[in-house]
């Protein structure tokens, strides 16, 4: 079949996946009703609201960028199945999201947030179409509405938020869209070294809104979330969630593209993550000093060879290779649990192994389907094992603050 005929099938798929139920609607008002963060936003094992409101948003709106870019991926790709999973997994996503917002002004603005929202991932698609049948009055009209929409999103937040004023949002938003724009275009011509730098950049990029919105919140309503949002403690938390959740949604990309036997992509998506890894262990650097950090990372590389093995045996249906793998990452759990716990005190090895146990798991939960060719039980998966990420970082980040207080403004 010519390329072009998939690449097209593809994305006409996804759009109308994606804008099921969208609507047309101008920026509606949000009024507050009284609440708490609802389920998007994990309980916590330790710290404030604040603290807690900010690292919810930067997780769900991080996690939106990926997943938009592996649905787009795919699209241009021709894997149908996948990017019907990835475009469920970005709609899940929303959902949550707009949950998030609900939880705060109330299920009106959840009701109205979610079609505004759906609304910009369509225009996307219809970028997106244009790209792959090099329709470029399609791209252009893709654009204008994108920037169009813009002004509508920072309308909308402005007017449930007296401190985030629309053109601010709106240039904030703009950014997403061009950042996102970038990994499309790349994606397009098959740069996937360009494609996933330039997710990277425009998944950071959404710290710049998640940040704001979450201080504006607190601001407005500084009853119902206590502390501050814009701490050090805080943004330790957030720094060591979001480095943890990357690792996770970059490995599944990068076993996915090795089952999926696309070389170029592998390698990309390998060489993201390794510069994942080198972030993870600057944020440990930061706090422990260059010894932690020279010791970290490879320490921390030595459980993703063990996943490439575990990978490889399931490529080639080789058991003694995937048994031997699990072992080793079932070994390397202790190695983790006493390298953290020697660091701090406040990390029991038992504590710290029995987590990263069960990161290790929900990464084979990935890998499984992935082989399998169920792509939808692997995305689903590959959600939940970024969300357990939480379950490390924010015990990491409270045990950091307790051990040093005086650096730290405390989490409690």
């Amino acid at each position: 079949m010519d390329g072009r005929v998939v690449q097209f099938t593809g994305v006409a798929a996804l759009a109308a996946l994606l804008t099921a139920g969208c609507s047309t609607a101008s920026a509606p008002q949000m009024t507050h009703q009284p609440g708490s963060m609802g389920s998007s936003m994990s309980s916590m094992t330790a710290g404030t609201k604040a603290a807690e409101l900010r690292t919810g948003l930067n997780a769900l709106l991080s996690e939106h960028v990926i997943l938009a870019a592996s649905a787009t991926g795919a699209a241009l790709g021709g894997r149908d199945a996948e990017f019907k999973a990835a475009a469920a997994a970005l709609d899940a996503n929303s959902v949550d999201l707009s949950k998030a917002i609900g939880s705060v002004y109330g299920q009106g603005a959840e009701d109205a947030f979610l079609p505004l929202w759906r609304r910009h991932i369509g225009f996307f698609v219809d970028y997106t179409v244009g790209v792959a049948t090099k329709d470029t009055a399609k791209q252009d009209k893709a654009v204008n509405d994108l920037i169009g929409y813009t002004q509508d999103f920072g309308a909308f937040l402005s007017s449930a938020n007296p401190n985030l004023p629309k053109a601010v949002v709106a240039d904030l938003v703009k950014t997403h869209v061009l950042t996102l724009k970038d990994v499309v275009d790349a994606q397009a011509v098959g740069d996937q070294s360009r494609a996933y730098t330039a997710i990277r950049t425009a998944a950071g990029h959404m710290q710049m809104v998640a940040d704001p919105l979450a201080a504006a919140i607190v601001k407005q309503f500084p009853d119902r979330f206590g502390g501050s949002a814009s701490s050090q403690a805080a943004t330790l938390r957030v720094t060591l969630n979001s480095a943890l959740r990357e690792h996770v949604l970059l490995a599944g990309s990068a076993t996915g593209a090795a089952l999926g036997g696309r070389d170029a992509e592998f390698k990309a998506a390998a060489a993201a993550l390794d510069a994942n890894s080198v972030d993870v262990s600057k944020a440990i650097g930061s706090v422990y000093g260059q010894g932690a950090e020279d010791a970290f990372l490879p320490l921390w590389r030595k459980h993703i060879g063990f996943f490439v093995d575990y990978t490889v045996g399931v490529a080639t249906k080789d058991m003694a290779k995937q048994d031997k793998a699990v072992n080793d990452l079932i070994g390397y759990t202790q190695d983790f649990g006493a390298f953290l716990s020697s660091a701090n005190p406040n990390l029991p090895k038992a504590v710290v192994a029995d987590l990263v146990k069960s990161h290790v798991l929900a990464l084979k939960n990935v890998v499984d389907p992935q082989a399998a060719g169920d792509a939808a039980r692997a995305y689903t998966n590959l959600r939940a094992a970024a969300g357990h990420m939480q379950m490390i970082a924010d015990p990491l980040a409270a045990a950091i603050v307790k051990q040093f207080p005086n650096r730290y403004a405390s989490l409690q």
